[in-house]
């Protein structure tokens, strides 16, 4: 008899939930691994932790269906849970391993398909410990004071490192607690009635030829463009000669 297959799934909720573990040895795989047991009138199922790190979701979501796979599990992994695409060994830059891993976490963050797999993929970008900017900074920072130990005199170069450092360190003050936002992106229902504010439209040439003119305005006398006022105004003009003079 086949082994019944197993799905791991992350929720709109943020959790992480396996579904199909029906029998003991399933179910012990899945505990030994992190996920807590939870019976009700849906049948046996397991979840992680709600306090369970971005990071730490999808490490044990990719143990247990490793350990589920060798004991000849069928396992359906979301991508967003799967390590393995993250620690595989890229070499499309040669020597630059860093930047290609940077590469692939690229294309995990553009092939995110809701808010939730966003959020955990750019954890690996904004991780406080963690993370990539943090690494980077790290390097920078390092590389500064380096720079200060090797030469006295190249002190201008080293605080242009330093300065680079400060500015990594200011990105990640601008997307700290981004992670909540990430996580609704898509599944808010945004205001129909909200738009934006346009500036106010200029008048074309058209309709300010046919503005009343203010001159008008004021003598209430009413502005007619048709043909006939225009021929009208074209042929009566006031009278250039002068009037007599008053003694």
């Amino acid at each position: 008899m086949p082994a019944p297959s197993i799905t791991i799934t992350a929720e709109f909720s943020g959790s992480v939930l396996a579904k199909g573990a029906s029998d003991d040895l399933s179910a012990t795989l899945l505990k030994h691994a992190g996920f807590q047991q939870i019976e009700d009138w849906y049948g046996r199922r397991h979840r992680l932790p709600t306090n369970t790190s971005a990071t730490d979701q999808v490490a044990i979501a990719t143990h247990a269906a490793e350990m589920l796979r060798a004991a000849r599990y069928g396992v359906d992994l979301v991508p967003s849970l799967d390590v393995a695409p993250m620690s595989t060994p890229a070499n499309t830059l040669g020597p630059y391993a860093a930047g290609a891993e940077l590469l692939q976490l690229t294309d995990r963050i553009r092939s995110a398909g809701n808010g939730i797999d966003l959020q955990r993929a750019v954890d690996h970008l904004l991780h406080p410990e963690h993370g990539a900017l943090e690494r980077v900074r790290e390097a920078l920072e390092a590389a500064g004071e380096q720079i200060n130990g090797l030469d006295d005199e190249a002190y201008q170069l080293a605080d242009r490192f330093s300065f680079a450092a400060e500015f990594v360190s200011s990105a990640q003050s601008e997307l700290v607690d981004s992670n909540s936002e990430l996580r609704r992106i898509g599944n808010s229902q945004h205001p129909q009635t909200e738009t934006r504010a346009l500036p106010p439209k200029l008048p074309g040439p058209r309709s300010a030829a046919l503005a009343t003119s203010p001159a008008l305005a004021k003598a209430k006398i009413p502005s007619n463009l048709g043909a006939g006022t225009a021929d009208t105004s074209a042929t009566v003009r006031p009278s250039q000669a002068p009037g007599p003079r008053t003694r």
